[in-house]
């Protein structure tokens, strides 16, 4: 409605009712462009002018041309339903066929209001008797038949914008479905490809066992020098031999382990044990390496009820990584493993060390598999990057967590908390 002039088709044979409509439309201030014609085939042409002008606009993409350019733009019809080549009815049917969604206000004479109903159901807006036309009242039905009807067009408009999304996104989710079902079909190439790698590893890992434990083995029996001695030059060769192999034993037995992991084929057996004595015969056992490189070795024990139901193995391959790692990574100082009771149903194990320490962004790098903080192949420490992976695991499938605490240069402390039951 924001036009200030309205283009209107005034259809009727009765040239006084035609001067009675621009009559009151003048009385009224309303601003029209009238177009007039006498009957229906005048009408029609006029109306094909304006379907023929609206294709034109359409197929240059030009604006709609104001009213005052041609007078084949209209807002409104108004249509006398008398005329005399064809009843309003038919005219309507026909005007309706030519699909311009314009507003019509039918006007009739006296006597003919009973006809209204028939009127709205062909499609009329809205209809007035000419007896009756009064200025306000003509220029109210008009603006209202034209906001009712560009109401009508914008909801359809919408509508359309909404089927027209609404297939776009029926278009979407199709091609979303047919690349999630790709995604699947990916994945379960990559879970055989990841089962057939770990299977892999595991088979790699256990034929490799067999020939190292006979290297190890055989170096062994040549270190006992029966029935021959060795010179100090052979026995120094053999060591070395005995040395690389359980170094390489050990990392093929890491390698073995994660791929158990992996491929969840490694089973928690939960007994009961004695922690306090588990973690002195760890610490024996590896005391060796901490005296080779003049560490202190010490354990605090804290327990007052010793005695765990978890996997003995698993707190052992946990503590013995742990340790070895703090012995590894500590050149002079201490190593000290602590064991206390955090609550009734949880304990905890620390290992700390006065090592080379972890940098804070490395630090959430340690237990990711294959990683290691220096990754060059001229790193001073070797080692698989399997160890700490594998302890997480563990720790996790007793229901546990492992901590880190470190400072760079200043050591590092490793905590891992556990159920005392496992099944708790």
């Amino acid at each position: 409605m924001d036009k200030e002039k309205f283009s209107i088709l005034l259809v009727d044979d009765d040239e006084v009712d035609r001067m009675t409509v621009k009559r009151s439309l003048k009385k009224a201030g309303f601003s029209a462009f009238l177009t007039e014609v006498e009957n229906g085939q005048e009408a029609i042409a006029e109306l094909q002018k304006y379907k023929n002008n609206l294709v034109s606009i359409s197929e240059t993409n030009d604006s709609y041309p104001t009213v005052e350019t041609t007078n084949n733009n209209f807002d409104l019809i108004l249509l006398d339903y008398h005329l005399p080549d064809r009843n309003g009815l038919n005219l309507i049917a026909e005007i309706k066929a030519l699909n311009l969604n314009l507003p019509i206000i039918v006007l009739t004479g006296q006597g003919d209001e009973e006809i209204a109903v028939e009127i709205m159901k062909a499609g009329a807006v809205d209809y007035l008797s000419k007896g009756k036309i009064q200025p306000n009242i003509l220029v109210k039905a008009i603006k209202n038949a034209i906001r009712i009807t560009q109401a009508e067009q914008a909801v359809y408009l919408a509508n359309q914008r909404l089927r027209a999304s609404h297939q776009l996104l029926i278009g979407k989710n199709k091609e979303l479905e047919r690349q999630q079902q790709q995604i699947k079909l990916q994945n379960i190439k990559l879970q055989k490809s990841y089962n057939l790698k770990s299977e892999f590893l595991a088979t790699m890992s256990h034929e490799l066992r067999t020939p190292m434990n006979a290297i190890m083995g055989f170096s062994q029996l040549l270190l006992r020098q029966y029935p021959d001695p060795l010179s100090d030059q052979q026995k120094n060769l053999v060591e070395r031999i005995f040395s690389n192999s359980k170094n390489l034993l050990d990392m093929i037995n890491e390698m073995l382990d994660f791929s158990k992991i992996e491929s969840g084929r490694i089973e928690l057996n939960a007994q009961k044990f004695d922690l306090n004595l588990s973690i002195k015969l760890i610490v024996e056992e590896l005391r060796s390496l901490a005296v080779k490189k003049q560490l202190i070795l010490t354990t605090d024990i804290q327990l007052k009820d010793p005695f765990l139901i978890q996997d003995a193995h698993f707190i052992k391959r946990t503590l013995v990584n742990l340790l070895s790692n703090a012995i590894k990574f500590t050149e002079s100082g201490e190593v000290k493993v602590t064991a206390w009771e955090i609550d009734e149903m949880k304990v905890a194990i620390s290992v700390k060390d006065t090592g080379i320490g972890i940098a804070p962004e490395d630090q959430d790098k340690v237990f990711e598999a294959f990683r290691q903080v220096d990754q060059t192949f001229t790193r001073q420490h070797t080692g698989t990057g399997l160890g700490l992976t594998i302890t997480d695991s563990l720790v996790k499938m007793m229901g546990g967590k492992i901590v880190l605490e470190s400072e760079l240069d200043k050591g590092t402390t490793f905590i891992i908390e556990i159920p005392r039951r496992y099944d708790v």
